[in-house]
């Protein structure tokens, strides 16, 4: 065991690491399916003799969970396409069409990456208001795709920057105009970054709670981070249905993660190789 510590620090500090965020999801699931009674005899961390289900149904049944999770899956998908075609689009004008003032455009979008979405409140508030766009998904989609896609550009632009320009330059000479260079040639090489990006702007989005706690106030159009947050400020719930809110907001996202696994890993090898 010495042995191994001493040869992979690394992979042991991984596994490691890896441990103590499955550990507590596994509380949390094994928690959601345990009877309130339980919960209070034998606390947390024993096993149930059985299934409780009826935490999960009263919970899903309570805050209409899936009109909340059709709104999540709504919002952080079209966040996530959204984003990444617009960073695409900007990266590929700052990284290969090399436009003025290029290093003054990308400290803009790390300035807005700096900006606390705190700051962001009122002025986005204020705007949807007077463009009658408050309390409608749409807005939410709106101000999340332009701030995963500030990130998305300032990462592919330097991407980008390091592209072939020997393969940009034979496209070009074959008659390609700069819109098939990009969707023909740009796009298919950088696919395994987009996939990585696609993955992060998802669940990023889906996390997010405060932006769409202020833009979203009619419970048809709320996430479910918003719904859990809302539910358990303004009603009392057992532990048992709380573990069953947890788990049933965490899950979608770890499913979505776990479907694109392969995608995820795929362009952190290839970025790594490159």
């Amino acid at each position: 065991m010495t042995t191994a510590l001493r040869r992979y620090p690394v992979l042991v500090a991984l596994c490691l690491a890896a441990l103590f965020m499955i550990v507590p999801f596994l509380i949390v699931a094994v928690n959601a399916v345990k009877s309130p009674a339980e919960y209070s005899q034998n606390g947390p961390l024993s096993l149930p003799d059985g299934l409780y289900l009826d935490g999960l149904k009263d919970f899903w049944e309570r805050v209409d969970y899936s009109q909340k999770l059709i709104n999540s899956v709504l919002i952080s998908g079209s966040v996530a396409v959204l984003a990444v075609v617009l960073s695409v689009l900007n990266a590929y004008a700052i990284g290969i069409g090399r436009i003025r003032g290029r290093t003054w455009v990308l400290a803009f979008f790390v300035l807005a990456n700096m900006l606390p979405q705190e700051a962001l409140v009122y002025p986005v508030y204020y705007l949807s208001k007077q463009a009658g766009l408050y309390d409608t998904r749409l807005s939410v989609i709106i101000v999340f795709t332009v701030i995963q896609a500030a990130f998305g550009t300032y990462l592919l632009s330097s991407v980008l920057g390091q592209f072939p320009r020997e393969i940009i330059e034979a496209a070009r000479i074959d008659g390609a105009t700069k819109w098939q260079v990009l969707w023909r040639i740009v796009v298919p090489v950088s696919r395994p970054t987009l996939g990585v990006l696609l993955v992060f702007f998802f669940i990023w989005t889906w996390n997010e709670f405060l932006l769409p706690l202020v833009m979203l106030i009619s419970n048809d159009n709320q996430t479910v981070s918003v719904a859990l947050g809302v539910l358990q400020g303004q009603r009392l719930m057992d532990a048992t249905m709380t573990n069953a809110a947890a788990l049933l907001g965490v899950l979608p996202a770890l499913v979505f993660f776990l479907v694109f696994q392969r995608t995820l890993t795929r362009g952190i090898a290839v970025g790594a190789v490159k």
